[in-house]
């Protein structure tokens, strides 16, 4: 098996993290995931506040064009996406084939698996896989699905770049 290189897996994951979380966030504007009075407070807010944030801090916003928009939110969905980024481009420099078969997308569906239907539903940040919209479980699944596409395209790209090089 051939040595990680960290520094170009964390040029890799951090490029292919930016990028992907993008794409994640133009994904749930097309087919949101939650109701407006779900998402009043998002999972990511919702997960600090029961780690003991307090909601002046988790529900900080931010204005632009003349709408607030949640940066602690953001920072925390783009450190998510950053570091699966990362992790995933550590097994594609590790050339682990069997977690980055098919482009990513298994992987991708299982962190929606594993966050979505049984970590934060047990931590009660969201509610138990049952009773999650249909909807949600479209929106999350596909989106998780592309989130980790992108990632592997980024970071096989930019991996092959440096060494290249």
């Amino acid at each position: 098996m051939p040595k990680l290189n960290l520094k170009n897996v964390l040029i890799a994951g951090s490029a292919a993290g930016v990028i992907s979380g993008l794409v994640k966030l133009g994904w749930e504007n097309i087919l949101p995931p939650r109701t407006p009075e779900r998402d009043a407070v998002n999972p990511p807010q919702k997960l600090l506040q029961q780690l003991g944030i307090p909601a002046k801090l988790t529900q900080a916003t931010y204005h632009y064009s003349g709408q607030q928009l949640p940066w602690v939110s953001y920072l925390v969905h783009f450190g998510f996406s950053i570091s699966f980024a990362t992790a995933y481009a550590a097994l594609l420099d590790k050339k682990v084939r069997v977690l980055t078969v098919d482009q990513g997308v298994p992987f991708g569906l299982a962190v929606w698996i594993a966050f979505h239907l049984v970590i934060m539903p047990a931590m009660k940040t969201v509610p138990d896989a049952k009773e999650q919209p249909w909807t949600e479980h479209l929106s999350e699944s596909l989106g998780h699905a592309v989130w980790m596409w992108t990632n592997h395209e980024i970071a096989s790209a930019v991996l092959h770049q440096i060494k290249n090089k």
